[in-house]
């Protein structure tokens, strides 16, 4: 594919938290400035600022968004799309795009994790297709089907498939996916944003070698989670 390119965001927090994070802390601000000039007291301006102040440092650690950079090399390599923990490491019926069996490995994200994901394998962006259902909880089996999910369709360079699944949980109520049909793509890219708890399922072809272990934690666009054949 000739050399890599980077097309990396560098910015630290995500762009789709930038307009909650000022109107929320324009609002705490606002409302604090009343409290302190509507009583006497100090006591109801401490305790808004202590309890909304919090709660908006806990949305700000959500939108957090690292500059990463895999420094490896990339070929056959697939690393993890985002940042959680290994759910799912088994051969896995897939009948709506391959029609056989893959290798699937999931991670599950807690609303604590770094909600971006990455680009897990270089290659060309067959399609993107979204997907509404329902909001079990992500971890669940039938959440990769019956949840609302997007899909990505990634063939590398020696012609292999990998599908990328976006999956909304019980409490997400948006994906983001920013891969687009036809373009290449290289790992260090973003491929998408998740809100709040949620998964992301990676089906691989047969014969790829699981990288980690069930329980492990991954760090998006770092850890190796499998190589392919």
């Amino acid at each position: 594919m000739g050399k890599r390119i980077r097309k990396l965001k560098k910015i630290r927090i995500h762009r789709e938290g930038t307009n909650e994070l000022l109107y929320s802390l324009f609002a705490i601000i606002a409302v604090a400035v009343i409290l302190w000039r509507l009583f006497d007291s100090w006591i109801p301006f401490a305790a808004f600022v202590a309890v909304f102040g919090t709660l908006w440092l806990l949305v700000l650690n959500f939108y957090r968004c690292p500059i990463r950079y895999f420094t490896g090399n990339t070929e056959k390599v697939v690393v993890a799309p985002a940042d959680g923990k290994i759910v799912v490491i088994e051969e896995a019926d897939e009948n709506d795009y391959f029609h056989d069996r893959r290798l699937m490995i999931s991670i599950f994200m807690s609303p604590l994790n770094v909600h971006a994901n990455w680009i897990p394998v270089d290659g060309q962006v067959k399609f993107v297709r979204h997907f509404d259902g329902n909001y079990h909880k992500a971890w669940l089996p039938k959440a990769s089907e019956e949840n609302e999910h997007s899909d990505t369709m990634i063939e590398t360079p020696d012609g292999q498939q990998v599908l990328v699944r976006q999956i909304a949980g019980a409490l997400a109520r948006r994906i983001v996916t920013y891969a687009k049909d036809l373009e290449e793509c290289y790992i260090d890219e973003h491929l998408g944003f998740i809100k709040l708890g949620s998964r992301v399922d990676v089906y691989l072809p047969l014969g790829s070698k699981p990288e980690v272990k069930m329980g492990q934690a991954t760090t998006g666009d770092l850890t190796v989670i499998a190589r392919l054949p």
